[in-house]
């Protein structure tokens, strides 16, 4: 099946998304790793992804735990500081891709307090033909409920979409209905997959 659409998921594949390196920056990595050890805190997280209230599930979080609260606020007052910086060359690829007129949509788990703050530091999150946000569907990846309404959602066939994401659950729940996939490493990897698909040129893929 010809590809149809592209879809790229966005933390690790278009910005970085790595809490613990902010944290061993803000308060020491010993007291980070007790924190995280006490604290799961990418459950915290992925509540706000399924659509929990921002700043109230940081909150309630921080109030179970109060020899931890103020790192833990620092998840909402200093989120942006987390959410960095950027990966050009995947930006580049989405670009390039939409020049091409190719469709490109976002299928991410993303809470959406924090996706109105990431689209203000970065513009290129407006750039997608559709976005499809676990924060407003109220289903996570890699539930299939997720990938189904994406289906749904854009009218095209499974064996149509190709996917990337930098978690392997996510991209082998997308492979089980169909979709082609490729698993986020780098960005050269996925330019190199976009190429071989012929919907860029190496140049454009640079």
């Amino acid at each position: 099946m010809t590809i149809q659409a592209v879809i790229f998921d966005i933390g690790n594949v278009l910005i970085e998304w790595q809490p613990e390196r902010f944290y061993d920056a803000t308060i020491g990595a010993a007291r980070r790793r007790a924190m995280f050890a006490d604290v799961d805190l990418h459950a915290m997280n992925d509540r706000v992804d399924s659509g929990g209230v921002f700043a109230d599930e940081i909150a309630q979080t921080a109030a179970q735990w109060p020899a931890h609260a103020d790192a833990i606020r620092l998840w909402h007052s200093h989120w942006p500081q987390m959410a960095r910086p950027e990966i050009p060359h995947s930006v580049r690829l989405l670009r390039a891709l939409r020049a091409r007129g190719v469709p490109v949509f976002a299928l991410s788990n993303f809470g959406l307090e924090p996706f109105a703050l990431a689209r203000t530091a970065y513009p290129f999150l407006d750039e997608f033909d559709r976005l499809f946000l676990s924060g407003a569907m109220g289903v996570t990846k890699p539930a299939p409920r997720i990938y189904e309404l994406l289906e749904q959602g854009c009218g095209l066939p499974p064996d149509a979409l190709l996917f990337t994401d930098d978690r392997a659950e996510n991209i082998d729940a997308a492979a089980a209905r169909g979709w082609q996939t490729h698993l986020f490493e780098a960005p050269q990897g996925w330019a190199d997959r976009l190429v071989a698909a012929g919907l860029l040129t190496q140049g454009e893929a640079r």
